[in-house]
């Protein structure tokens, strides 16, 4: 199983954690440790054998309470390949769903895909390629919460426990921002915090940049400003047209958003504040 692990930073943590496996008959097989000196904040992932017993995993994280509330921590125990659960939010931009599902296919991601949601039918065709249930929920100008309500029960009726926002070009409203916290993750199609909102190859190539890229981020009620978990970047030359940025920026986007979601799906990603802790693999 993964333990995912945060609390303030002091000496001894990785000694009093390794030891508490190991009197409760675990094997550690992988360990990725960080500690911030700025905030004096300690994080760790750490991958965990314990046979087959599931009375001896169900043991350990019972146990775990007493360790982790002593040293104020906030921790996760997960277990290590089990696909997580997405329903991937679309519009019609299809490079970023073709990406995520062909990896998903292929079993680089380890997603689960019960149901794939449109404010436009554009990519339905892919959903039905792929035999995933596709919903059309458009979004009214004049009535975007109970749009988005509808977003929600749909969701939630999916069992999906990740949202991707695959090039879903819809500002979502904060409570449903606050609902998803953590678990919804967009890609934004420039090298954030630069060119935020709308038409950013268009921002780029005004202003003449050497570098375009894109961002791959936690949703959150501030736009295009939740932490970054992944950045992809392409070299941009003076004979490039916007449609040259736009070309290249779908390259960036599939790359950004698939290293995100596998990511988060292998529990390698640790929130702190705005910021992100990502023990790649």
């Amino acid at each position: 199983m993964i333990l995912k692990l945060s609390c303030p930073d002091r000496p001894g943590l990785v000694a009093t954690l390794a030891n508490f496996i190991s009197v409760s008959g675990g094997n550690i097989l992988e360990m990725s440790q960080f500690t911030d000196p700025i905030d004096e904040w300690f994080f760790i992932r750490i991958h965990i054998d314990v046979g087959d017993s599931k009375s001896k995993e169900r043991s350990m994280i019972d146990t775990f309470e007493s360790l982790g509330r002593s040293i104020d921590a906030s921790w996760e125990f997960r277990s290590p390949g089990a696909k997580t659960c997405a329903a991937i939010l679309v519009t019609k931009a299809a490079h970023c769903l073709q990406d995520l599902l062909s990896r998903t296919y292929s079993g680089d991601i380890p997603l689960e895909v019960p149901l794939i949601l449109g404010n436009r039918t554009d990519l339905e065709p892919i959903a039905d390629r792929y035999e995933i249930p596709f919903r059309h929920i458009p979004v009214e100008k004049g009535n975007k919460e109970a749009s988005f309500d509808a977003y929600r029960e749909a969701i939630d009726d999916s069992g999906a426990q990740l949202l991707v926002l695959a090039r879903f070009m819809q500002i979502l409203p904060p409570a449903f921002c606050e609902t998803y916290s953590g678990r919804a993750i967009n890609i934004h199609h420039s090298f954030l915090p630069a060119f935020i909102g709308a038409n950013p190859y268009k921002q780029a190539f005004q202003r003449g940049v050497k570098i375009i890229g894109a961002t791959a981020h936690y949703v959150t009620s501030n736009l295009d400003a939740g932490p970054i978990i992944d950045q992809e970047v392409a070299r941009v030359e003076h004979f490039h047209t916007p449609e040259d940025l736009v070309r290249l920026g779908r390259d960036c986007e599939c790359l950004a958003l698939s290293r995100a979601v596998r990511y988060h799906s292998n529990d390698r990603v640790i929130i702190h504040g705005n910021k992100t802790i990502v023990f790649r693999d």
